[in-house]
């Protein structure tokens, strides 16, 4: 029987690389393409703030297609559901009928996915989807898998912006400090993979500057 094929959410970071590695390993569904909302003001990737050349470096790594849906900034509820409601229609006019999600543990965020695609004929696919207290061993499951990433974006009220821009390694997870989940699902950051065992090589790159913009610290990315 031939699996479903499917989208995987693709935000840049390490949880969606390792995503689409566990669903390329058990075949229980054929992945098409990348799913990425970004910011048109800025041309980086939503939340992370990778840039869109280091987005597509990714892609090209992979291998898979990018389907981009821009977003406004700021952007409202209802413009982010009507964009991304006219995305889910060109996804399945691909024949897609399946997207997978990077989340670990968080039941709301579960929830709320499921929700938004109740109705689209869309499948939501959780393969990493576990419990608290899961996160430690998946980070050194990810880390000795090939998954190499640097953080992005950092919450300085969760997270020290000191920690923005470098390796995720065990040498940082063992600076984080008490509380902070090492895949820092809670929201305390966010990364940029560049590398990961379906990455066709390592993506050339080096830090840019530092900024803290509307509460959030990024480190730039740029590929090289």
């Amino acid at each position: 029987m031939t699996a479903p094929k499917a989208i995987v959410s693709w935000s840049s970071g390490k949880d969606c690389a390792w995503a689409l590695h566990v669903v390329r390993q058990s075949g229980e569904v054929q992945v098409e393409a990348l799913l990425t909302t970004l910011n048109e003001q800025f041309d980086r990737v939503a939340m992370h703030g990778t840039r869109h050349a280091l987005l597509r470096a990714q892609a090209a790594s992979v291998g898979l297609p990018l389907v981009e849906v821009n977003l406004p900034w700021p952007c409202s509820n209802e413009e982010y559901e009507k964009r991304m409601a006219k995305a889910c229609d060109d996804i399945l006019a691909r024949g897609i009928t399946h997207v997978v999600f990077g989340d670990l543990f968080l039941e709301d965020v579960r929830a709320y996915r499921e929700k938004q695609l109740d109705g689209t004929g869309l499948t939501p696919v959780f393969p990493l989807f576990g419990k608290v207290g899961d996160t430690p061993d998946l980070a050194r499951r990810m880390m000795s898998g090939g998954v190499k990433a640097r953080i992005v974006t950092c919450d300085p009220k969760k997270l020290d912006a000191s920690f923005a821009g470098r390796l995720w390694d065990e040498s940082l997870l063992a600076d984080l400090p008490e509380g902070v989940d090492p895949c820092g699902e809670n929201g305390e950051f966010h990364t940029a993979v560049v590398d990961s065992p379906d990455f066709s090589a390592p993506l050339a790159h080096e830090l840019g500057e530092v900024v803290t913009r509307d509460g959030f610290v990024y480190a730039d990315v740029i590929p090289s």
